[in-house]
């Protein structure tokens, strides 16, 4: 395996390593709690909001587009109504409230305040470095909040830059690869590596008849088959999608070189095994790798 293979692979391990240090807030009770307490509602209007303060007071639009596999209508349930009850200052202010309360609950202070901790933070906030904000519009937004004092919301948030510059690169392959919103839902559920088709449609929002009609489409072209599984072509298709994504997303890996990332993925890995252990997450949500 060459150096570039390399540096893609250990990109690749982002998502079991490192990934659920960040994603831990959006099943805590904490954070409903805080966002709440700052005057949202219970719900999906915490999730659109919460994860897309940075931006400011925005509209339904920005969230769909950089959200990308919710049903637009459902986020303008929401949006903008959610800022005529809280700032954005105040819900950014709110969800590190809870990043901070969620990460003492589940590692305890004693790992909160450990050399550990304060090296997966350091190592974290030089990869972050690294991103490029081209084409990264909601990796941009989080770029621009101001970075934290304490060492566990550094890590905190450097894994959120992470994740979400990644994610703006996840969508960025899909868009090339000609996959919408509920397409590339439905395709990456029929992957059997995401969620089940009724939970996808409950939790982003899609009728019964919109996600038919969208697998219709997707036998038409023959990328599913009759069975609501994927043909050959979209394997392929998955797999070209998994593979741009994890090339467009080398350039953290890069900055922080081959030692350096595989040490902060030892760390997080140990942290992550930790807060999946201390029930962070519902059964079968992720599994360390």
């Amino acid at each position: 395996m060459g150096a570039a293979d390399g540096v893609v692979r250990l990109g690749s391990r982002f998502l079991g390593g490192l990934e659920p240090l960040h994603s831990l807030i959006y099943f805590a009770p904490e954070t409903e709690k805080a966002l709440v307490g700052v005057g949202l509602r219970p719900g999906r209007m915490c999730y659109f909001a919460g994860r897309s303060a940075a931006f400011g007071a925005v509209g339904p639009g920005a969230v769909a587009a950089t959200f990308y596999n919710f049903n637009p209508e459902l986020v303008a349930r929401h949006l903008p109504r959610a800022w005529t009850l809280a700032s954005p200052e105040s819900v950014v202010a709110a969800r590190y409230q809870a990043a901070d309360q969620v990460l003492r609950r589940l590692l305890g202070d004693e790992v909160v305040a450990s050399a550990e901790v304060a090296e997966a933070a350091e190592l974290a906030r030089e990869a972050s470095a690294g991103c490029q904000v081209y084409g990264r519009a909601l990796y941009a937004a989080h770029a621009d909040l101001p970075w934290p004092e304490e060492p566990h919301l550094v890590l905190w948030h450097a894994i959120t830059l992470l994740r979400e510059h990644r994610g703006d690169g996840h969508i960025a392959a899909l868009v090339l690869n000609g996959l919408d919103g509920l397409a590339a839902l439905v395709t990456h559920t029929a992957t059997g590596k995401g969620f089940l088709a009724a939970a996808a449609k409950l939790t982003r929002g899609w009728s019964d008849e919109q996600w038919d009609g969208v697998v219709d489409e997707l036998r038409a072209s023959g990328v599913m088959d009759d069975g609501d599984g994927l043909t050959e072509k979209g394997r392929l298709l998955r797999r070209r999608v998994e593979e741009e994504t994890d090339t467009s997303s080398t350039a953290p890996w890069k900055h922080l070189g081959p030692e350096g990332a595989a040490r902060l993925f030892e760390l997080g890995r140990g942290l992550t095994e930790r807060v999946v252990g201390a029930g962070a997450f519902p059964p079968g949500v992720f599994a360390t790798r």
